[in-house]
């Protein structure tokens, strides 16, 4: 080490090799050019003929050259603004922010402990803890809108989040016409649509259908964020056994075939246009047949994923925080911890779902807060360590010296807030100490902090001005969808 250098070690995550991963997307050139997909949708045909590819009534097969352009012309980096333009969010290699998922249909109720229907004031709720936990990135809805018109539901998720919390949201929107009503929303909110396409706080989460189509709803919607310039993340959810091969190996090549063939779809629309590549590639559990959300196959796939994304020079989405207990329990905390720890490792951009419990049913209020401390461990890992002339303290263990105490010492103090991770909500008191101090467990202290934030004030709502006009506007489309 040179005098004055600092040399920066961080842990890295990968399971294959830069040949494998290689392998891996030849492997995924050779179906979509042997197989191909299925596309129901007559633009995106039209546009996929005019390219080059092959066009069977709706079955497509794509020459590897036409891949090959979509990823060149896909942009590198999407950032993402929070509600006041600010940019925020760098989506880029080695870049996790993290956050929560979408359209749970139950909640566990803070207040009573019942698991319940989720309503829109669950969504108000959920979008105040995520503007008050410093470690939660981003915003998705957790709960659905079930206490509202079903036709505006994603309307008003929108509203509930947008009003509620500044930072970025990913948002789901049941067809073309619902997504461009939520454009038009965070125009309002962004002081139009120009500012927002140059400064995007949002994306919109769409899904492919595995195996190996794409239906006219995703399709509409990937043409629309193309065309409108908004960034659309694209997700498959595969099943491994189900609607995938049952090898992992099998199941990624699938996945990551729909993604290209969605990449090809949405550059062909427009070039250029921001794309955030990622998704599911878990398995069906065959003694249930639930898509079991903390199975191990889920989270070393999107791994693998992470890296087929960092291959391809593409931002990613991933998961993390969530769990397949019923209830937020010891087994939901060693599920959200070790997710979370291989996603942060793996380099991955957006990791959502923190917070899911009951394999992607339920929200927990209390899980996401206590992720919330986990994903600060995390981070504490990821930053690794800093080597200079400073923080090796030769000097320092030369003045202590053999027998000497380093409590006292000014190095310490100097220090040991950055280098030291200091948790708020885990416990590091003695058993008498503990007990003192209300021999609370970790699940309360979480559901005390989430009460907390609920009751109090929101300094960050939307002004009300703007508020007040979402209001009338979610009024109208609640009348003509009717």
């Amino acid at each position: 080490m040179k005098p004055n250098q600092t040399l920066f070690a961080s842990p890295h995550l990968s399971f294959f090799s830069d040949d494998q991963i290689n392998e891996i997307h030849l492997k995924t050139l050779e179906v979509l050019e042997r197989v191909g997909v299925r596309v129901d949708e007559p633009e995106a045909l039209e546009l996929l003929a005019g390219a080059g590819a092959f066009v069977t009534k709706d079955k497509v097969r794509i020459p590897s050259w036409i891949v090959d352009e979509a990823i060149r012309t896909s942009p590198q980096r999407v950032v993402l603004a929070d509600r006041g333009g600010n940019r925020k969010l760098f989506l880029e290699k080695n870049q996790p922010y993290f956050g929560p998922g979408s359209d749970l249909p139950y909640t566990i109720d803070t207040y009573t402990g019942e698991r319940r229907r989720s309503v829109k004031r669950d969504v108000v709720n959920a979008s105040k803890v995520v503007e008050a936990l410093e470690n939660i990135d981003f915003m998705m809805s957790m709960g659905i809108a079930c206490d509202v018109p079903e036709a505006t539901s994603d309307l008003h998720q929108f509203d509930a989040m947008v009003t509620n919390t500044t930072v970025p949201i990913v948002f789901t929107a049941h067809h073309r016409q619902g997504l461009l009503d939520i454009i038009e929303m965070a125009s309002i909110v962004a002081g139009g649509l120009d500012k927002l396409k140059q400064n995007p706080f949002i994306a919109c989460y769409n899904e492919p259908i595995s195996p190996l189509m794409h239906s006219p709803e995703g399709t509409h919607k990937l043409l629309t964020c193309a065309e409108n310039g908004i960034p659309i993340v694209y997700t498959p959810g595969l099943m491994a056994g189900a609607t995938g091969p049952v090898t992992m190996a099998g199941a990624v090549i699938t996945a990551n075939a729909e993604l290209l063939s969605g990449l090809v779809i949405h550059q062909l629309k427009k070039r250029g246009a921001p794309f955030i590549y990622g998704g599911v590639a878990t398995i069906m559990d065959m003694k249930t047949s639930i898509l079991p959300y903390a199975a191990p196959e889920w989270h070393m796939n999107s791994l693998v994923i992470t890296q087929l994304a960092q291959f391809y020079k593409l931002p990613v989405f991933s998961t993390g925080g969530c769990s397949d207990s019923p209830i937020f329990d010891n087994q939901a905390s060693i599920e959200a911890t070790y997710s979370l720890l291989l996603a942060g490792l793996s380099g991955a951009n957006l990791i959502h779902d923190v917070g899911y419990i009951e394999s992607g049913l339920t929200q927990s209020l209390a899980s996401l807060t206590v992720c919330n401390e986990t994903i600060s461990l995390v981070r504490r890992i990821i930053r690794g360590y800093q080597i200079n002339d400073e923080t090796v303290a030769i000097d320092v263990i030369e003045e202590v010296g053999p027998g000497g105490e380093f409590v006292t010492h000014e190095h310490t103090l100097k220090h040991f807030r950055q280098e030291h991770w200091s948790p708020k909500l885990i416990n590091r008191y003695r058993y008498d100490e503990w007990k003192e101090k209300g021999g609370t467990t970790m699940a309360q202290r979480a559901n005390e902090e989430v009460k907390k934030i609920l009751e109090s004030d929101n300094e960050n709502q939307l002004d009300k001005e703007t508020s007040a006009y979402l209001s009338e506007y979610l009024k109208v489309k609640d009348r003509v969808y009717s």
